[in-house]
């Protein structure tokens, strides 16, 4: 394989305002900071695999503006491959307006651009960068029959196929099948079972819904408790790491990013998980989508520390 991870997914410019409280509606408040910066969950992503030391490409769409070759460089940069990345001469690069309040807690609107027109011409210029990668990770930014399309051919090859649910929609069973690992918060996973979660009890129950919907392994957001990953292997409960956070955008993307990258590898749930909350609960101690997103020695001395702290308190 040429790639561990081959990210298939959203690419867009984030504009960034953090400010003490989120404005309700029609109401304008002054923010305390600003950014702006390469961002969409499919680009994050496979920045997020990438610092964590594994080979990634990049499939998507950008446009042919100045906000698209930010977008490229800032992949290039990271190290992601990017051949099966295009520009479209029409629309514009997708846009994100990210807004941060000081708990960390976000609202964001998309204007999608080229994320919109990612077609079947683009699946079939990825096909060979697809083929030659141990894991397809996948989003719902893009149009959903390529994203749909895009499981069937990773599947067709004995590819492994990750799918982070977001943002949340309707999935088919055929669909959900294809599926190795799906991640969702709350919202998400509420969106494709109908059951509310507000905790681990309901994260169970939507986790397990998934399952018998065909999905093989599913994580699934509890709040602030944290995450439940059931799967034919049982259950795993990983609590939320308390960190001071800044800015929750770009958590999933990190937690998603180290549940790809452990798949890559045939790392045990129980090594991956406390690893993929570690890695989003990182991202949300700094500011912006794909800055923040941490690198593998600083996960692995962020849980060796904590591991010792609690082995004092135990001694």
């Amino acid at each position: 394989m040429d790639w561990d991870v081959v990210v298939l997914g959203g690419a867009n410019y984030d504009y960034l305002v953090r400010g003490d409280t989120l404005p309700a509606p029609g109401e304008t408040l002054h923010g305390e900071a600003f950014d702006e910066a390469p961002g969409g969950k499919g680009a994050n992503q496979a920045v997020g695999v990438a610092r964590l030391g594994s080979r990634v490409a990049f499939c998507g769409r950008v446009g042919a503006d100045e906000r698209g070759r930010l977008v490229e460089e800032g992949l290039r940069a990271e190290g992601v491959d990017v051949r099966a990345l295009r520009r479209d001469p029409e629309a514009p690069t997708g846009v994100a307006l990210v807004m941060v309040d000081r708990r960390g807690q976000k609202q964001i609107a998309v204007a999608p651009g080229a994320n919109a027109r990612v077609s079947e011409p683009d699946l079939q210029a990825a096909a060979g960068v697809i083929q030659r990668g141990r894991v397809l990770l996948l989003q719902l930014e893009l149009p959903l029959a390529i994203v749909e399309e895009a499981a069937n051919m990773a599947k067709a090859d004995g590819r492994a196929v990750v799918l982070d649910a977001g943002p949340a929609r309707q999935l088919s069973d055929r669909f959900l099948a294809r599926i190795d690992v799906l991640r969702a918060n709350g919202g998400e996973a509420e969106a494709l079972t109908g059951i509310e979660v507000r905790n681990f009890a309901g994260a169970r129950r939507a986790a397990q819904a998934l399952l018998d919907r065909g999905v093989r392994t599913a994580v699934v957001g509890a709040g602030d408790e944290g995450d439940v990953l059931l799967s034919s292997e049982g259950e795993l409960l990983l609590p939320r790491f308390a960190v001071n956070a800044v800015d929750a955008t770009g958590a999933g993307d990190a937690f998603a990013a180290a549940l790809a990258m452990g798949l890559s590898l045939g790392r045990p749930w129980s090594e991956v998980g406390p690893f993929a909350s570690a890695s989003a609960a990182l991202k949300t101690t700094k500011l912006g989508a794909q800055a923040g997103l941490p690198r593998r020695q600083e996960i692995a001395d962020f849980l060796r520390l904590r591991s010792a702290s609690r082995q004092a308190k135990t001694a």
